[in-house]
């Protein structure tokens, strides 16, 4: 038997500025062959799991690519074709696939990145298996259900499990190719476009929707999965779905029902209304005086207050050099504030000229225009010393791509008084403490620590913190919809639409 494994992530913003080049994918751009195989082996991504089961199972194994990009804005159209025709080309010599994808990918010629490319394999090979792990943000598509024979999705987020939904997913395709079990898909879209904030599976809404698949899942499905959406991407249809394997029509297609309606009941519950940046640093000066800490997320009453910049997370396609929440702490006065990563290749370039120890005064981050919104920011001046120059690279400790090497391009630790900026060439999810200490800065001893995140920081920085606040403003992960032009969402959809009713 021969498994054809592959890998093709990206969540797309349709209005981040941030281009989506073949190169982005990955540290030097994709991996082929034996080294997409050697990337992923011993792993803990989905292609991880499904290379782990095939070898049990003695099949062969053809890996054509793994490629997976930081979201930003939509793939070019040559790096999307690139991707496809590999994985589609490679389907010629296979008798099953197991396909990494994430379920939210647009491309500069296909709004259903995954969907066309599952049509192009099914017509192409109509008798061949096709069993797809998607992120927990996947916007899943009609194009999808028709030319997959499984599809599972992640179950948390930060997704802790891809490695454990790649297992479930390949594990079923492997049962259909043994003729145990005949696997039949169910799927309710909602029309809700949810809040990325409100699809952490800890929040109430979102926990109680995915105990629900987990419940489904022990009374006989095969597999139920929650999928969020990610509604950044102007599409007809960025929303919430639930999709079901069962071994039967009428079973997979009622435990998604009763999915479904449990989370239209609760629709307000994935909706998040972001206070006023002022409000949002007020509180975080207010926290800061006291003496414990804000809840049992966080574990250090002598640590920083967590700013988080959700408006501008390169993890949904951010730029990664908005000022505006380092604009409003220092205008109420907040010190000691830490910042990282701040996206601004031409600073670290100027960096690298003047050398380690230099005085510098530099025009820093706003520098990419968010055309897509109609906004234009001026770099904010600051004048300070080149602490330290690195080639930005640090192994992610855990809990989410454990043992991965990664790099943030040329960087750059740039210290005015107390406040100390990380400086990358490259948008940068702070996945782990090394984000500040490959500098030399010690995150826990600021009292405040500005992090241009969303939620992947959390299981790292909040043992270290006394709390956090979620800042939000003007960039192009905000969580206010009013600022993004929407022009191919399909109405009525809630929130935009208030009134909306399902069933409609």
């Amino acid at each position: 038997m021969k498994i054809l494994i592959a890998r093709m992530n990206h969540e797309t913003n349709t209005f981040s500025p941030v281009p989506t080049p073949l190169a982005a994918f990955g540290v030097n751009g994709p991996t082929y062959d034996a080294d997409a195989y050697a990337e992923n082996l011993g792993g803990r991504t989905a292609m991880s799991a499904f290379i782990d089961l095939a070898r049990a199972a003695g099949a062969e194994i053809l890996t054509p690519v793994s490629a997976t990009a930081n979201p930003s804005g939509p793939v070019a159209q040559a790096a999307y074709d690139t991707l496809c025709n590999c994985i589609v080309a490679a389907s010629d010599h296979c008798d099953a696939m197991m396909l990494d994808l994430h379920g939210a990918m647009v491309a500069e010629n296909s709004q259903d990145g995954e969907g066309d490319l599952l049509e192009r394999l099914k017509a192409r090979h109509p008798q061949k298996a096709i069993g797809v792990a998607l992120d927990l943000h996947g916007n899943v598509t009609q194009k999808m259900i028709d030319n997959a024979d499984v599809i599972v999705s992640f179950k948390t987020y930060p997704h802790i499990d891809m490695y454990e939904t790649g297992a479930h997913a390949g594990k079923l395709l492997l049962e259909m190719l043994a003729g145990d079990i005949k696997p039949v898909i169910a799927w309710e879209r909602l029309p809700l476009m949810t809040h990325t904030l409100k699809s952490a599976d800890q929040s109430p809404a979102m926990h109680a929707a995915i105990e629900a698949a987990k419940a489904a899942e022990q009374n006989g499905v095969l597999a139920a999965s929650v999928l969020a959406g990610f509604a950044l991407a102007d599409i007809a249809a960025p929303c919430i779905s639930v999709v079901t394997v069962g071994k039967d029509s009428a079973s997979a297609q009622q435990a998604a029902h009763n999915i479904a309606t449990l989370i239209w009941e609760s629709r307000e519950g994935f909706v998040y209304t972001s206070p006023p940046l002022a409000d949002s640093i007020r509180g975080a000066k207010d926290m800061s005086g006291q003496s414990r800490i804000q809840s049992a997320e966080c574990g250090n009453p002598q640590g920083p207050i967590l700013l988080l910049d959700h408006s501008d997370n390169c993890m949904s396609g951010g730029t990664c050099d908005t000022m505006d929440v380092l604009q409003e702490a220092l205008a109420q006065g907040l010190n000691n504030i830490g910042v990282g990563p701040l996206c601004d290749p031409d600073a670290v370039d100027q960096m690298a000229q003047a050398g380690e120890g230099a005085n510098l005064t530099l025009r820093l981050g706003n520098k990419r225009p968010l055309s897509s919104l109609g906004i234009v920011k001026e770099p904010v001046t600051l004048t300070g010393r080149i602490k330290r120059l690195t080639n930005g690279e640090y192994i992610i400790s855990g809990p989410t791509y454990t043992g991965l090497k990664c790099s943030m391009g040329r960087t750059a630790l740039f210290v005015c008084g107390d406040l100390e900026l990380v400086v990358t060439e490259r948008t940068h999810e702070p996945w782990d403490l090394g984000v500040f200490t490959s500098v030399g800065l010690d995150p826990a001893k600021k009292d405040f620590l500005l992090l241009k995140s969303r939620m992947y920081c959390r299981p790292v920085f909040f043992p270290i913190a006394k709390g956090f606040v979620e800042c939000d403003s003007s960039g192009v992960t905000s969580s206010n919809y009013a600022l993004f032009p929407f022009k191919n969402i399909e109405h009525p959809v809630y929130p935009l639409d208030p009134q909306t009713q399902w069933p409609a």
